[in-house]
């Protein structure tokens, strides 16, 4: 009778299991020089730290964050009530309405935003006659409202694509029992299919959100005095390249402190999905 050693189960040392790659290396150097570039901005902010210039600058610093958040706010709700129509319209099986949504998705979606903000902004000067004799002059003036309508108009065809997509994840078979049970297109669509849409939607709107966070910047460039604005107002006095090392941190609280807050609603949200 021939034995046969059992195969072995001692693992091997811990220095076989952890080689050195020269991708591991790589790795490990990237994560230095991060490390070391995050060591050199704190380094930066606290040796050239100035109370003066704080104080000086500070309250418009504040009051620009205050002008960023409501025009994200805003922005972010006036799309929201656009892209219902325009998501309807992506689903439409009407092809008028359907290229219709689709060119508006398609020119929004497909140009940036600078350039958007810009048309609207310089653009509606071009047409001051026609604008005063129908009394949107005082509107499109105003740096302010033709970014909120250029953001609102820019989100929406991302929300649209957002809501659109969600909507068909659905299962068809929930429009099928719907229908068997003789409830009417629009109560399926409110209380059945919209329901569970959203949920699939959550994540995708809050990286939109963060998006337009960082978007935001663009006001400044049409003289909003957002949080970008007064930074480049504060650097134009002052020539100090720590003000937008601190808006950029400031964006960077604010975009975490929105991600955190946005998965705990996600959670709550979803917490019948984990059970």
């Amino acid at each position: 009778m021939t034995y046969v050693d059992a195969p072995s189960t001692e693992r091997p040392p811990a220095a076989a299991r952890r080689r050195w790659t020269g991708a591991r290396v790589a790795g490990l150097l990237l994560m230095a020089l991060w490390a070391l570039l995050g060591l050199s901005i704190i380094y930066m902010l606290v040796v050239g730290y100035d109370p003066e210039e704080i104080a000086k600058y500070g309250p418009r610093i504040l009051n620009g964050i205050w002008v960023t958040l409501h025009l994200v706010v805003l922005s972010i709700l006036l799309g929201a009530l656009i892209s219902i129509p325009v998501a309807l319209g992506r689903l439409s099986h009407n092809p008028i309405i359907g290229g219709i949504a689709f060119g508006y998705s398609y020119f929004f979606r497909g140009t940036p935003l600078l350039a958007q903000t810009f048309l609207v902004y310089y653009g509606a000067g071009q047409f001051t006659d026609a604008l005063k004799a129908v009394g949107l002059w005082m509107f499109f003036r105003d740096a302010y409202f033709c970014a909120v309508l250029t953001f609102s108009l820019n989100t929406a065809a991302y929300q649209a694509e957002i809501l659109a997509g969600a909507i068909r994840s659905v299962s068809s078979g929930q429009w099928q029992a719907a229908e068997s049970l003789g409830l009417r297109p629009f109560i399926t669509m409110r209380k059945i299919i919209l329901p569970q849409a959203l949920i699939t939607a959550l994540r995708p709107y809050g990286n939109e959100v963060i998006l337009m966070i960082k978007a935001s910047a663009i006001a400044s460039i049409i003289t909003v005095l957002d949080l970008m604005g007064q930074t480049r107002y504060a650097f134009s006095k002052t020539y100090d390249l720590q003000i937008y090392i601190w808006a950029a941190v400031i964006y960077l609280i604010t975009v975490e402190v929105l991600r955190r807050l946005w998965e705990m609603m996600e959670r709550r949200l979803t917490r019948h999905l984990r059970r």
